[in-house]
């Protein structure tokens, strides 16, 4: 009997969230859930927390998102507009929807990258970031789009051509203090930029006024990175940085190095790239230095170790020894881009003072699942984050084996806490955002509701993947997809339909289907920059392939040139011998 009405209620959310018009997506993961009294908004969560959608969707997009002390929400925009890139929601009636959205902050440094990485609230000024700049507005107590004049608070300064980490995510002190990033513009501080077995420059002048943090004053105008205090070094990207208020620390989730299997085929196996190198947990002490692009942190072997540019073979530390270590490490290419300290009283006491992490999910995993897209949690102990990570919402991608990024319909990355102690997620694929409220009883909350959570770990996209039996390459039809599921699939998706903003498609452009010579060149001596696809503007690195031999150029290439919707003509092995020997 137990078993029927369990079966009955999970079948009822369901069909309540179908005819509330959530989409069938939302239908399907219902019925996949475990039992719940409180709606879900098609979420997994624990028993007893209840998720309502704020708004389903912004135009814009959503980056991240901050609460004002009397509800209202402000969202960064992944897009902005003439009108500005920030939008101001408001809920007049109570039931935790947005019924009032505005647009605004209109601002001149916005960057090439779509790297909007920053909204907060502090001392009653709502500061924001774009890839170049910090700016602030002051903030009318009850007013919901501010009417001061903009405000530039720091600017980067530097020449930014085809700068890879630009993003400025921001955190406070309770002293006054500004923490800002200013991220490493290489993979590995090599030059030419990812070249496989390229040496990395030793020692790494990036270092000087980039991959670290900087502090400034939080209420000083018109400061640039010499303004600074450089703070902390060997960081090379952050989206996900907050304040641990407990601690009085900084921490930043960061994002760990890619490409060990294309820049070193002979050092790295695929399943090894696609785990490594870690998105190590940093708790940022004054003067810290964690290694970068020396070192990158294994987490399976639980060590820093030499990066392959300085000598490394994947198990040796060396000068490593002498860098900071994370406070942990997480899977790798999970994609940290919300870091959120949990203060309030709302939710149970085993979340007072952790941490909530929003892994917006990998884009390089291939031959691999794609992984991440969800929401972490990791508790604290007097003060410190400890123990180990914990999956506290999950279902934003709406399939398990998420082959492609483009196959997840949601991926996570706001965090914000309200005035009530409650959790505010917001993703950047349609810009829904949820809030999430505990209902329960708190002294009720316990194992029974992890270990219905823990059982998600299970998952394709959370689970350590099999070398053999989850390599997707066992499905692969010839040997020009393998080849270039193996080393292009990682960026452009195995669809061929790329990531927004940094891999662009593959299907209908003369990029693939016109000139030959161009298109083989491109394979053999890489990409730098901005590059426009189909109306659309990309802007990333793409390594060069002359590691690989001709044949399986030609074969790769005739791959793309003949799939995705394309129908150009195939490309031989001369023909790529020729334009080898052009460049010779």
């Amino acid at each position: 009997m137990i078993g029927i009405s369990q079966g009955k209620n999970r079948l009822m959310v369901a069909v309540t969230l179908r005819f509330i018009g959530l989409g069938w997506g939302v239908f399907i993961w219902g019925c996949q859930s475990e039992p719940a009294m409180y709606s879900t908004g098609g979420l997994f969560i624990p028993d007893n927390f209840e998720a309502v959608v704020v708004v389903d969707s912004l135009q814009g997009k959503a980056r991240e998102i901050v609460v004002n002390d009397n509800g209202d929400v402000y969202v960064k925009l992944r897009y902005s507009f003439e009108d500005g890139g920030i939008a101001a929601l408001r809920d007049t009636d109570g039931d935790g929807r947005a019924d009032i959205i505005k647009r605004f902050g209109a601002y001149e440094h916005k960057g090439n990258w779509g790297f909007q990485t920053a909204v907060e609230i502090y001392n009653g000024y709502l500061y924001f970031s774009t890839e170049l700049a910090v700016y602030r507005y002051r903030l009318t107590p009850g007013q919901l789009v501010p009417d001061s004049e903009l405000e530039l608070i720091v600017l980067d300064d530097h020449e930014h051509g085809d700068h890879e980490h630009n993003g400025k995510p921001i955190a406070f002190d309770d002293e006054g203090h500004l923490y800002v990033p200013f991220g490493a513009p290489s993979n590995a501080c090599q030059e030419p930029k990812r070249t496989p077995e390229q040496p990395g420059l030793d020692p790494c002048p990036e270092l000087e006024d980039h991959a670290g943090i900087w502090r400034f004053d939080a209420n000083k105008t018109g400061q640039t990175q010499k303004d600074g205090y450089h703070f902390s070094t060997g960081i090379r990207s952050v989206v996900a940085m907050d304040w641990n208020s407990e601690d009085r620390n900084l921490y930043l989730v960061m994002h760990g190095r890619d490409d060990l299997l294309r820049l070193f085929p002979k050092l790295y196996t695929p399943w090894e790239s696609a785990m490594l190198p870690s998105e190590e947990f940093l708790r940022v002490t004054e003067g810290a230095d964690f290694g970068w692009p020396y070192c990158y942190y294994d987490q399976l072997q639980e060590k820093k170790v030499l990066a392959p540019e300085y000598g490394g073979d994947g198990d040796s530390i060396g000068r490593c020894r002498d860098y900071d270590l994370p406070v942990m490490g997480f899977p790798g290419h999970w994609a940290p881009n919300g870091l959120l300290f949990y203060t309030g009283d709302q939710f149970p006491e085993r979340y007072k003072n952790g941490a909530f992490v929003a892994f917006h999910g990998s884009t390089i995993r291939a031959p691999y699942p794609q992984a991440g897209y969800f929401v972490a949690f990791v508790p604290s102990q007097n003060g410190l984050p400890s123990g180990e990570w914990e999956v506290f919402a999950d279902g934003f991608a709406g399939v398990d084996t998420i082959v492609n990024v483009s196959d997840a319909v949601y991926r996570p990355m706001g965090l914000a806490m309200g005035p009530d102690g409650s959790l505010y997620i917001g993703e950047t694929e349609k810009g829904k955002i949820w809030k999430i409220t505990y209902r329960g009883n708190k002294d009720d909350f316990g194992e029974k509701q992890l270990a219905a959570m823990e059982k998600r770990k299970q998952r394709p996209h959370l689970k350590t993947p099999h070398e053999q039996e989850d390599n997707l390459m066992k499905i692969l039809a010839n040997a020009g997809e393998g080849l270039y599921f193996q080393y292009c699939g990682i960026c452009h998706q195995r669809n061929g339909r790329g990531a927004p903003g940094r891999y662009p498609p593959l299907r209908g452009t003369d990029w693939v289907t016109g000139n030959k010579e161009r298109l083989i060149s491109l394979v053999l001596n890489g990409l730098e920059g901005g590059i426009e696809v189909n109306g659309k503007q990309y802007n990333s690195v793409m390594p060069q392939h002359s590691f690989l031999p001709d044949d399986e150029i030609a074969d790769i290439l005739t791959y793309i040139r003949q799939n995705f919707g394309n129908e150009a003509s195939a490309v031989s092995e001369n023909e790529v011998r020729q334009v080898r020997a052009s460049m010779e």
